[in-house]
């Protein structure tokens, strides 16, 4: 019965829909009704700007963190632990599904990115940094968030199955969900990539003007 109040408590975490409830608050405005339509860290980035798009996404991610470690709540996961790694897959999951499908924001939510690193963050660290880096590193050299995040959630699946080998089978079936997930909540923005009509985030914009300057020259 904990577990269940535990689970459901973590779904309601997830379901704060921090940029809802950001661009309301501050611009009088429904996040949902611009840019990509998405309430998420990236559609934020684009419409009210990289200062509040960081916000967000720092909000997201806390949440999984927070909700994923709720299993401090039961003294027995202290001490067991592949069943801490398994209800902690459950509250992860829990919050990510509350993300994508918020309660308080009529279940219409964004695509669970960056409570999925929350979530890694709180149950292998050295992976969710890892994650961070390759997310890093395609947003410098590309600008799009939605390829930054795809290729994070692959790499999150490769570290898990291949680098760091774990052994768990439901940790391992986890890290492929959390790819497919990413991939299947990005449908539109890899169409978009593909014809040409992504829209970038408004950052490194100076690299951009030198490098266009460069070519004119």
């Amino acid at each position: 019965m904990e577990e269940v109040i535990l689970i459901i408590l973590a779904y309601c975490i997830g379901s704060i829909p921090t940029s809802v409830w950001v661009s309301k608050y501050f611009f009088d405005i429904d996040i949902r009704d611009y840019g990509s339509g998405n309430a998420g860290a990236t559609n934020t980035y684009r419409v009210l700007g990289s200062k509040w798009g960081t916000f967000v996404m720092v909000v997201d991610m806390l949440k999984g963190v927070i909700a994923t470690s709720l299993y401090i709540f039961i003294e027995h996961y202290a001490y067991n632990e592949l069943h801490r790694t398994n209800f902690m897959i459950a509250l992860g999951l829990a919050s990510v599904l509350g993300h994508i499908f918020p309660l308080w924001a009529n279940f219409k939510g964004g695509k669970g990115v960056a409570t999925l690193f929350g979530m890694a963050l709180a149950m292998q660290p050295i992976v969710a940094v890892t994650c961070v880096g390759v997310f890093l590193l395609v947003l410098y050299l590309t600008r799009f968030v939605s390829l930054s995040s795809i290729l994070a959630g692959v790499a999150f699946m490769v570290l898990i199955l291949f680098i760091f080998n774990e052994k768990e089978t439901l940790y391992r079936i986890f890290a492929v969900i959390v790819a497919l997930l990413i991939v299947f909540t990005h449908q539109k923005n890899i169409g978009r990539i593909l014809r040409g009509t992504e829209s970038k985030v408004p950052i490194l914009k100076y690299r951009d003007r030198r490098r266009q300057r460069r070519r004119q020259l």
